[in-house]
């Protein structure tokens, strides 16, 4: 009889089983680079970094209000990331010292020298230094922002 038992609720251990393994697994799988948008406008956004070879650049992906994104999805391999960030209603930026190439439309740009002769634009970009961090949130308030432009 306890066999019997067993044998009637295998199917159910087993299925509760792969339930919890595929929402830890999900959880833990969850290391990327996300930007959250805390204004109430939408704004643009760009990042930089280094890879193993060289300096990338890439943009534009817009967040509403209020919402986050993933800009790289996986584990972080370098220790400082570059945010460049715009609002597009009140016109105020997230920037920095960092000189990065950027575009009007959106891009994945190899290199940061000499921009502008190879067609590019060229913005600050504000450092984040995330450790050894293998995921970080980066979040952008109105108090973070620097002077709207006129």
């Amino acid at each position: 009889m306890q066999n019997e038992q067993i044998k009637t609720h295998r199917p159910l251990v087993v299925v509760l089983i792969a339930i919890v393994w595929t929402c830890f697994s999900a959880q833990e799988s969850q290391a990327d680079l996300v930007l959250c948008n805390e204004t109430k406008n939408r704004v643009g956004v760009a990042i930089g970094y280094h890879n193993a070879q060289d300096w990338i650049s890439e943009g534009w992906w817009t967040i509403s209000g209020g919402s986050c994104n993933i800009l790289l999805k996986g584990d972080l391999s370098a220790r400082y990331y570059y945010i460049h960030a715009t609002d597009y209603d009140e016109y105020r930026t997230w920037e920095g010292s960092a000189r990065l190439c950027t575009s009007n439309q959106e891009f994945i740009i190899v290199g940061r020298q000499r921009c502008v002769e190879r067609d590019f634009d060229e913005e600050g970009f504000r450092e984040v230094d995330v450790g050894e961090a293998t995921d970080w949130t980066y979040k952008l308030t109105p108090g973070t922002a620097n002077t709207p432009k006129p």
